[in-house]
């Protein structure tokens, strides 16, 4: 099972990777619905995908849903790892939602 970690923005999603202990970038997606749809469908349906809590994350999970295994989305104020972070970009942020979500801290 991957863990795939969104950190979401209007236009754009950062996204990043966590498999056997490490990461991989897997780029920039576009968050036009064909696009994240595409992006979506060469995803595993074994992922889990890490959303932020964003004003678009329900009509990004919508999308992404359908291709994985299950979508959480994370407010990032309950993750003490992004919320403590001293130095932050949106791969740091999705790379943190990747490793928070094994730790068991997201609950359900």
């Amino acid at each position: 099972m991957r863990i795939i970690g969104l950190d979401i923005h209007r236009a754009f999603a950062e996204t990043v990777a966590w498999e056997n202990g490490k990461l991989r970038w897997l780029g920039r997606v576009d968050m036009r619905c064909d696009l994240l749809g595409a992006f979506a469908a060469k995803l595993s349906p074994d992922d889990v995908v890490v959303i932020e809590a964003a004003g678009n994350a329900s009509s990004a999970a919508a999308v992404v849903a359908p291709h994985v295994k299950k979508v959480v989305i994370a407010n990032p104020k309950q993750v003490r790892i992004i919320a403590h972070a001293k130095i932050k970009t949106d791969t740091i942020d999705a790379a943190a939602r990747c490793q928070w979500f094994p730790a068991g801290s997201l609950g359900g």
